[in-house]
């Protein structure tokens, strides 16, 4: 009995790991330039776009999983793709849930120095590309802290998983609904187990998080 646990352990462990990795990875990868063109671009529909991701830092968990789940469900736009209750749909209503995040804080960051190096940009005569590559250059220790952000409010997400997912065994179960389940069914060490691993890799990110900060802020 105890070795079962313990193979499930991991397993859960590997399933909240990956999902955490890709769903953070995709985020990152749609909302760092967005949010970097948010802030410094010059386009129709700027203010609209930073508007809508301000709102949707706000989006219920439960809510994104059922809009991701109407999606993907049997008779959804992707229903024919059969992806509900799997890992992938998983990390889909993360990614909806994390990149406005991602987006807003990256805005945040970039505006902090952007007037300095809007004329250290003009003064080189650099192009547009350029001068964003130059904001995400000098803010890389800061952007690094907006990624960590982002893996940890996607390894402490239950709501939109759990809808999505199903929290089958063995195959869609992450700690957070582990964690509700096992409570539940009065399994509190194996709940505990999950919560102490995940409390951990949570310290572990928040540490590293503010690391970065610190040494952005004595580097300033």
């Amino acid at each position: 009995m105890l070795l079962t646990m313990d193979k499930e352990l991991i397993q859960i462990i590997g399933v909240t790991l990956k999902m955490s990795f890709f769903s953070t990875l995709i985020s990152c990868f749609l909302g760092l330039p967005l949010g970097v063109l948010i802030e410094r671009g010059r386009f129709w529909g700027r203010r609209t776009l930073k508007k809508t991701a301000s709102t949707l830092m706000g989006l219920p968990p439960v809510v994104a999983g059922l809009i991701v789940y109407m999606l993907f469900t049997k008779y959804g736009i992707f229903g024919s793709l059969g992806l509900l209750f799997t890992v992938e749909v998983m990390v889909i209503a993360q990614v909806l849930l994390i990149t406005p995040v991602v987006i807003c804080l990256t805005s945040s960051v970039i505006s902090v120095s952007g007037k300095h190096l809007s004329e250290t940009a003009r003064g080189l005569s650099l192009s547009k590309g350029k001068t964003l590559l130059l904001f995400v250059f000098h803010n890389r220790r800061a952007l690094l802290s907006v990624v960590l952000t982002a893996f940890g409010r996607s390894i402490a997400e239950v709501g939109a998983v759990s809808l999505v997912g199903g929290n089958i065994q063995w195959k869609t179960r992450v700690m957070t609904t582990a964690i509700l389940l096992e409570t539940n069914k009065g399994k509190f060490t194996f709940a505990l187990a999950l919560g102490m691993v995940l409390l951990l890799i949570s310290l572990i990110v928040n540490i590293g998080a503010s690391l970065l900060t610190k040494r952005r802020d004595s580097d300033d």
